[in-house]
């Protein structure tokens, strides 16, 4: 893989970094999507014959990330076009193609994604919301939690499970559920975290699916799901990045500028070596991401599944300690809406947490990379 970027990705962070600029920390989320999609940057890793940019995950995260050090992240980002887009694009029936991927490419369409269940946690094998068949239809029943954006959702791509006929196991499979599907109902979780994006509690109560409502095969189990888990990984680790060089890029501004005792804070070692160790932090974070993106990309799925997670891990624990840092380096101003700072506290901690913990992670390293014994 390349050490370095490509004019063209070069030239995109440039854009994308002015289109960022110009919305800012106050940015009105509806205005900078519509302006996203019209510049191509939603569907930058979509098929060009579906309308999308004919890039990948490289050029997506590239997107993201550049928003969020713009203080404008797009949280939908993660999941409308890199992880529903992308499983579409992979396993959807031409239709499917057809019907999704240029409204997600355009801006036109968004959709969301349930996996997480209030009794399953980070335990994928747990999930209980089923699907089983009545007819040529599926009939959906479950429960979902903390998913993104159903409100701004069209639609959601929801991980059941279907009952193998020949071992009576269950094994996951995507279905589209339409946002007004009978049965299907939302209910807003009372959040701490400020964000634009809201969270949800999802029941789905005998909901009537067509056949077509399923997305690949009914067989392809887990191929599938990570189909879309590992850019999922890869982009909020871009998601992460940017906020912390968002943060970074205020305290070195206050730092350069503050001056106590006749010169500036940032001359002091105590101040410029925590910003500068965030720094670093943070570009070793994206160097892993970029790995993960590229392996993704050229299509090795096991290998990107290694460095998305790596790139995750290191993204969350790079981005929280840049924040930290940040907010302290402002001291009592840090804690202040006039510098936009403390509402990163909380927000920073959502990559650490999501959607996989760093302590999963921690075993899927140990576990896959390393071939000592599970622990779970």
């Amino acid at each position: 893989m390349p050490t370095t970027e490509t004019e063209e990705h070069k030239a995109l962070r440039q854009a994308v970094s002015a289109l960022g600029k110009r919305h800012g920390r106050t940015y009105d989320r509806e205005q900078l999507w519509s302006e996203a999609a019209k510049l191509g940057y939603l569907g930058v890793n979509l098929p060009e014959e579906y309308g999308g940019g004919g890039g990948g995950i490289a050029e997506l995260s590239i997107v993201l990330e550049e928003l969020g050090a713009a203080g404008c992240p797009l949280l939908m980002m993660v999941v409308s076009p890199a992880i529903c887009g992308t499983v579409i694009a992979r396993f959807g029936t031409e239709e499917q193609k057809q019907t999704w991927l240029p409204a997600l490419a355009d801006g036109t369409r968004t959709m969301a994604f349930g996996i997480t269940e209030p009794d399953a946690g980070s335990n994928s094998h747990r999930i209980t919301t089923t699907a089983r068949r009545d007819g040529t239809d599926w009939l959906l029943t479950g429960r979902k939690v903390f998913i993104s954006g159903v409100d701004l959702a069209d639609a959601t791509l929801i991980v059941g499970r279907t009952e193998d006929s020949r071992t009576g196991r269950l094994k996951p499979c995507l279905f589209i559920v339409p946002r007004d599907a009978d049965g299907f109902t939302r209910r807003q979780i009372d959040m701490e975290l400020q964000a634009v994006e809201k969270q949800f509690e999802l029941t789905l109560d005998d909901v009537r699916l067509p056949a077509d409502a399923l997305v690949g095969d009914e067989d392809a189990g887990l191929l599938q799901l990570f189909a879309g888990l590992n850019p999922e990984r890869i982009m909020t680790a871009a998601f992460a990045i940017g906020m912390g060089r968002y943060a970074l890029a205020r305290a070195v501004e206050y730092a350069r500028d503050r001056t106590v005792w006749d010169a500036p804070i940032g001359a002091h070692q105590a101040i410029a070596h925590p910003l500068a160790q965030a720094h670093i932090d943070l570009e070793l974070a994206r160097l892993m991401m970029q790995k993960a993106a590229y392996l993704y990309d050229a299509g090795d799925d096991v290998g990107a599944g290694e460095a998305a997670n790596m790139a995750k891990y290191a993204a969350g624990e790079a981005c929280v300690r840049a924040v930290d840092q940040s907010v302290h380096t402002l001291g009592g101003n840090g804690l202040t809406r006039e510098f936009g700072l403390a509402s990163l506290i909380t927000a920073a901690r959502v990559a650490r947490i999501a959607p996989v913990s760093r302590e999963m992670i921690l075993n899927y390293v140990s576990h896959q990379t390393l071939g000592l014994p599970k622990s779970y």
